[in-house]
């Protein structure tokens, strides 16, 4: 006898809170493991790149002191010890990446609801505006759990084997730091969700909040005369932390406190103002643009431009950083024996500026892979959103359109890919480091057979099972990242190598490209994307 449903009024005002906490919580999670992986990684190979006390005091006395290497990834302190080498290695990483989550999810599960009119729905029950807005901050802070979770499992679960020796409450203590950055732009997120005319207005200003606070960091930490400015930036209040290097406790509470008026402040603008409404009223008529509108490739375009800009512009000031310390760095780590071996057991040999970019464009292999994910992600979330709906009942063949997104993922990857490359070049070429512009287009463009063969199992994913592609995409991206940085600390079995995609790229400009694996991971990644595309064409529209 099937069990009569009784109508339950908490349940119906908690709708918010449990829309929210499962959206944020996905992705918290997923997060997470990305991070807990790259902090365990960063901690585990220190000791097999840096063997002797003596290659370990030279590290710390080539780095330490170095204002542009500080401006760019934090003050280096205790760089002679595996907590100072892991907060310096991941910290500065993490903590960026996880502000900027923090800020797209907030003002996607608020304004981007409320632009599309699925808010209309939750304010239609027993509930108010500010109500709903505290039920989305407490669905938030669930993701921030989320988050915290996986993070400090495998942070502490390295933390605490022999050869790293990090204590519990030291690792806890630098995941909550990490996570505070999440934590500050989600609320900032929420604000500017509540104030701005649409989500990408929100977002528009988000960014320059985060912007704003990385350049006061950079200059408060170029120059010991200005380290006081720390205090006027909310990344500057992270590193007075000093997670891992001298924990500083105290500076939590400017972060707790700001925190907690940007959401006083989200809930109490929410309450005030009508449903569509923004103090940052946009234009009521604007200019009408067409551009790219003319059909479902321009508009697929169209849409996916800020995200695709965006990955493009970060991948390619990553290339140009990785241009500027090339040569820097290649001298310093000169009789590294550790990291020689690890760049050895990568397929290239020597030391210097050159192979220092073919270490780190192996790396930069594990970033274009996160851009796809994204992508993939990104056309899930399409669907399960009922977007697709719209395009398919008019003439547009699901085979085409998936085609168009997966091109377009496609294009962020080589696009990127060159820039990056070009961006080194320059970079090298303004420290002298003596490398040429063919060889490290050669190196950008190498990252991309990986990024190819993530992109087609992602949509062989998305064609057969919808639900789980964001999971198994995400899930190989951070098993391809653990296998890359134990094969580059340790001997490890050829099996487990092959695993991973990122390992079957060589490290260029260190070593001529292996032309035969990525030819391998472009045919394996067409294959299964063309797969994906037909077994999409085959099944019915699935939503949340």
């Amino acid at each position: 006898m099937r069990r009569k449903e009784v109508y339950d009024p908490r349940r119906a005002t908690r709708v918010v809170a449990v829309a929210t906490a499962r959206r944020a919580g996905r992705q918290g999670i997923l997060w997470g493991l990305v991070f807990g992986a790259t902090i365990a990684a960063s901690a585990s190979s220190y000791y097999p790149t840096w063997p002797t006390a003596a290659s370990r005091a030279k590290l710390a006395l080539s780095f330490e002191g170095n204002a542009a290497w500080a401006a760019l990834f934090g003050p280096l302190r205790r760089l002679d010890t595996v907590a100072g080498y892991t907060a310096y290695k991941s910290g500065m990483f993490t903590i960026i990446l996880g502000a900027i989550w923090g800020l797209l999810v907030a003002t996607r599960v608020l304004r981007g609801e409320e632009d599309v009119g699925r808010w209309e729905l939750f304010l239609s029950g027993q509930t108010t505006r500010a109500r709903a807005a505290l039920q989305a901050a407490i669905g938030l802070g669930v993701g921030i759990v989320a988050l915290w979770v996986p993070t400090a499992f495998l942070t502490a679960a390295a933390g605490g084997s022999s050869k790293v020796n990090i204590g519990l409450g030291a690792s806890l203590f630098f995941v909550t730091a990490v996570v505070a950055a999440a934590t500050m732009f989600m609320a900032i997120g929420m604000l500017v969700g509540q104030l701005a005319a649409t989500r990408h207005d929100a977002n528009l200003i988000g960014a320059g909040a985060l912007a704003a606070s990385y350049l006061i960091r950079m200059a408060a930490d170029s120059d010991s005369g200005l380290n006081w400015l720390r205090w006027a930036s909310p990344l500057g209040w992270i590193e007075e932390l000093r997670p891992l290097t001298g924990s500083r406790p105290f500076a939590f509470l400017p972060i707790v406190a700001l925190v907690a008026v940007l959401l006083l402040a989200s809930v109490r603008v929410a309450r005030r103002r009508d449903l569509g409404a923004s103090a940052f009223a946009s234009r009521d008529a604007p200019r009408p643009r067409t551009l790219l509108l003319g059909g479902q490739a321009g508009l697929t375009v169209r849409l996916t431009r800020p995200t695709v800009v965006a990955w493009i512009v970060a991948l390619a000031a990553t290339g140009l950083v990785f241009g500027l310390v090339a040569q820097a760095a290649g001298s310093a780590l000169r009789g590294a024996r550790g990291l020689e071996r690890a760049i050895e057991r990568l397929g290239g040999t020597g030391i210097g500026a050159a192979t220092y970019l073919g270490f780190v464009f192996v790396v930069a292999a594990g970033l274009m892979a996160i851009a796809v994910a994204g992508q993939i992600a990104a056309i899930r979330g399409e669907e399960a959103a009922g977007h697709l709906d719209n395009l398919l009942v008019r003439p547009v063949p699901r085979w085409r359109w998936l085609a168009v997104r997966l091109g377009v993922g496609l294009g962020l990857v080589v696009v990127a890919s060159a820039l990056s490359g070009l961006a080194a070049w320059v970079g090298a070429t303004s420290q002298q480091a003596g490398i040429g512009l063919g060889d490290l287009l050669k190196a950008g463009l190498n990252v991309v057979p990986p990024a190819v063969f993530v992109l087609g199992i992602g949509g062989l994913a998305f064609g057969l099972w919808p639900r789980g592609a964001i999971g198994v995409v995400y899930g190989l991206v951070v098993w391809s990242f653990l296998v890359e940085i134990i094969a580059a600390a340790f001997d490890s079995n050829h099996w487990l190598r092959d695993t991973s995609p990122l390992l079957h790229i060589a490290p260029v400009p260190a070593a001529d490209p292996n032309w035969t694996a990525a030819a391998w991971l472009v045919g394996l990644g067409v294959l299964a994307a063309v797969l994906g595309i037909a077994a999409f064409g085959r099944r019915d529209l699935v939503g949340e």
